[in-house]
């Protein structure tokens, strides 16, 4: 291979390092958006593609929330297995890809929903925890995630409403302090990340507040011997806030397109639903015109792309061949709903195939033009194009 995905994530050119902090300089951070398996399966097409390129060694930092936290942490188990040739190729991630794919054809939310509210002793969060560890994690830990690289699964403290990041390193949340070199289950950790409220939230997790290396901005032991949490994108849907830290930032994004409606239903329950998804929608949509307008400054390198991304933004910005997409396939694949239960085969090969093309024409149009264009799709027999 001519070119070195390592000197592209790695460069640090002017005007950029002289805008940003020296703490910003050195380093790529991926990061996956929630959006339950919608999200999950969107990202894993991402990673393909990503590992095509000869990226995912040189990647720095994971940066992940709810349904991207699922994809990272099986991504994260299988690192060290995944046997990287010379040209940073995973000759093994098809282990991740098809696991990925399998987790998405199960129940996960409901059954923790039914035997969280029937049956006492084991919360709700927990029962996801239980089907996380079971299907996907086992009895791996964060001491388990991989050496020389940060995997961040983030949180949300419903106490503190502030961001609670979980790595190899520690248990983290800004004005609490830290945990460091921290053994809770990986299981627990996604399931903290993915625990969407109301009804898979809040996710408990207790401490010794002796373990904890303070800070002062929380005085009270009980934020400490307790953590209340919920779903990461509560708090940051897209992972951008600790990945912005690194000067090269890969965004992507399986979070669901806003729904406009002419007419709303006047039930309280649905108006609360309604103004949460708006809020959500806001936020998600602030960092993203932050980050993208850091690109345009100069200020910040890498790519960012949605699943509702248009393919023509990237031929009007030069990309000459991008695999082909049909607007109405992907809006459709889109607008599938937030869920961790089943999806039908056709929509998770579809899923796959749309990450990976929407992947694929972002780092070729601003990330690296010479990477090779991919002669098609993963899987070929699930076009993204309408028949």
């Amino acid at each position: 291979m001519v070119r070195d995905a390592a000197e592209i994530l790695n460069r640090s050119p002017e005007p950029v390092a002289a805008k940003m902090p020296d703490e910003r300089r050195a380093g790529t951070s991926l990061a996956l958006s929630g959006g339950g398996f919608r999200a999950m399966l969107f990202h894993s097409g991402a990673l393909m593609r990503l590992n095509e390129a000869g990226f995912l060694p040189h990647i720095k930092q994971f940066s992940s929330v709810s349904g991207g936290s699922i994809a990272a942490a099986v991504l994260a188990t299988h690192w060290d297995r995944l046997d990287f040739d010379e040209n940073g190729v995973a000759q093994a991630f098809d282990r991740v890809e098809s696991e990925l794919f399998d987790f998405a054809g199960r129940w996960v939310d409901v059954p923790a929903v039914l035997l969280g509210a029937l049956i006492p002793g084991m919360s709700i969060a927990d029962r996801l925890t239980q089907s996380y560890r079971k299907h996907l994690f086992g009895d791996a830990t964060l001491q388990d995630l991989p050496v020389g690289r940060e995997f961040v699964i983030n949180s949300t403290s419903l106490q503190t409403g502030r961001l609670v990041r979980f790595t190899k390193e520690s248990i983290a949340s800004y004005g609490l302090g830290e945990v460091p070199n921290p053994t809770l289950d990986l299981a627990s950790a996604v399931a903290a990340s993915s625990a969407f409220p109301p009804v898979l939230s809040p996710k408990r997790l207790k401490f010794d507040p002796s373990d904890w290396r303070l800070s002062n901005d929380f005085e009270d032991e009980s934020y400490r011997e307790q953590m209340v949490l919920a779903d990461g994108g509560v708090y940051d849907n897209l992972g951008l806030e600790r990945a912005e830290r690194l000067h090269t930032v890969l965004a992507s994004d399986g979070g669901s397109p806003y729904k406009e409606k002419a007419t709303l239903d006047v039930d309280w329950l649905l108006q609360s639903k309604r103004a949460w998804v708006t809020s959500d929608r806001q936020v998600r949509a602030l960092r993203k015109r932050y980050l993208i307008a850091a690109y345009q400054r100069q200020e910040r390198l890498g790519a960012y792309w949605g699943i509702t991304t248009e393919l023509d933004g990237y031929v009007r910005s030069g990309l000459a061949d991008p695999l082909p997409a049909s607007t109405e396939v992907t809006f459709r694949l889109a607008e599938l709903a937030t869920k961790l239960r089943p999806f039908a085969k056709s929509d998770r090969y579809l899923l796959i195939n749309w990450g990976y093309a929407v992947c694929d024409a972002a780092i070729r149009c601003h990330v690296d033009p010479s990477i090779p264009r991919p002669s098609d799709v993963p899987y070929p027999k699930y076009p993204l194009t309408h028949s």
